[in-house]
């Protein structure tokens, strides 16, 4: 559970938090419940129905109206969730329960239920295939934390046993070749380079020669992320396909996209134009600490359904970790990690 606490104190820090806003739409019409109403718990097990059981008994209570459920849906938007998916939330959430008198306990719960529904198809780690060595082609803008988020995959495998090569594909900026390059020191793990300007299919051609030399279990290859001339990158996405599949047909076997948090919808947008220049297959999501306010990551879930496979709060190593549905919707809507 440590990374569950890592992600809840580090999910938001700016005022636009969600569970205080739960709180104040409680808070702002409030009435009192008869002892005998039972809590709203949300219809599961686990650790979200053992959660909404804590309330006390003279905890606020609202009752689930109109009004209520439009303030929770520009609550759920404020938070980058979305129009199109706060509405489903939101819609999920009141089927049954209008009139009903709600703390803000148990509406953290049955939102953190319904954000976990929408997450549990799309929670899944990055497929491991026999082939070796197993591509593995990164895409993202540039500043998304496509460099560290190789460094910290390739060191987490290594730690796991798996043999990894890392090619420094962004040949136009000396700073992610050079931070790679750390990271393959720190992790053990090789980093090819090319001079600055080099041709990255080239490099990438280089790179797949030595991981099969060396028998290596994965090779991860950065990608630059220039969006100012889309033609210019798809071209640049396109020959280092190319060039791969001339030593692997099958290649590349995964395109993980890295996604900033703190671009909010923009996202959305990032998400579309890279599945369009590369045959996107997972997502990775950083920097869900700082002001980020994570719900785009449910909006991404609801309307691509991209595996998510990990999520990272910070800049350590064991920042990054595989995308827990449960967790991040208890931490997103501010339910205790007890």
């Amino acid at each position: 559970m440590a990374f569950f606490s890592k992600l809840k104190e580090r999910l938001f820090k700016s005022s636009s938090r969600l569970d205080e806003g739960l709180e104040a739409i409680v808070e702002e019409a409030s009435d009192p419940v008869p002892k005998d109403t039972a809590p709203a718990v949300p219809e599961r097990p686990g650790l979200l129905g053992r959660l909404v059981g804590r309330d006390r008994p003279e905890a606020p209570r609202r009752v689930l109206d109109d009004a209520m459920l439009e303030s929770l849906e520009d609550l759920l938007i404020g938070a980058d969730m979305g129009v199109e998916t706060a509405q489903r939330v939101i819609a999920n959430l009141a089927e049954g329960r209008m009139g009903r008198r709600l703390s803000s306990r148990e509406i953290k719960a049955l939102l953190a239920a319904e954000i976990a529904r929408i997450m549990e198809p799309v929670a899944r780690p990055m497929p491991l295939y026999p082939s070796r060595p197993q591509v593995v082609l990164v895409v993202g803008v540039n500043g998304s934390g496509k460099t560290t988020t190789i460094g910290k995959l390739a060191s987490q495998f290594k730690a796991a046993g798996k043999s990894v090569v890392i090619a420094a594909g962004d040949t136009f900026r000396a700073a992610a070749v050079e931070q790679l390059q750390v990271w393959g020191e720190r992790a053990g793990v090789p980093v090819l380079t090319a001079p600055e300007g080099s041709d990255p299919a080239s490099l990438a051609f280089d790179a797949m020669t030595r991981a099969e030399a060396d028998g290596a279990d994965l090779l991860m290859i950065d990608t630059a992320g220039r969006l100012q001339n889309r033609a210019d990158l798809m071209e640049e996405l396109a020959k280092i396909v190319r060039v791969i599949r001339k030593k692997n047909p099958d290649a590349p076997h995964n395109t993980l996209l890295v996604l900033d948090a703190t671009t909010g919808q923009n996202a959305l947008a990032q998400v579309e134009i890279f599945r369009n220049l590369s045959d996107v297959t997972g997502l990775v999501m950083t920097k869900l600490d700082g002001t980020a306010r994570g719900g785009v990551l449910v909006a991404l879930a609801d309307r691509f359904g991209l595996p998510i496979h990990a999520i990272g709060v910070g800049e350590q190593i064991d920042d990054l970790a595989p995308f827990d549905p449960q967790e991040f919707a208890a931490a997103l809507t501010g339910l205790d990690s007890e």
